[in-house]
């Protein structure tokens, strides 16, 4: 079973494409809103890296933002993610 765990905000049109793209392909996901919530922003910076949203894991493996997600779908390296 594919985990997929993605940080967002309720207010970010990069967000909404991310979860748009995952939601097209009948995917299941873990949304954790960073919206007023500083402390849960910050583990998303301790373990992305970054303090941008979306940032987003597919079983435990960290792939970016919207754009990252997006070019993994386009270059057919997203469907074989999650196919295993």
């Amino acid at each position: 079973m594919t985990e997929i765990t993605i940080y967002s905000s309720n207010y970010c049109p990069f967000c909404i494409r991310a979860k748009q793209l995952l939601g097209g392909k009948g995917l299941a996901f873990n949304e954790i809103i960073v919206d007023g919530q500083p402390a849960v922003r910050a583990e998303m910076t301790r373990l992305a890296g970054r303090t941008s949203v979306p940032q987003i894991w597919i079983n435990g493996t960290h792939v970016g933002g919207c754009d990252e997600l997006i070019a993994l779908d386009r270059s057919g390296k997203l469907d074989k993610m999650l196919a295993g």
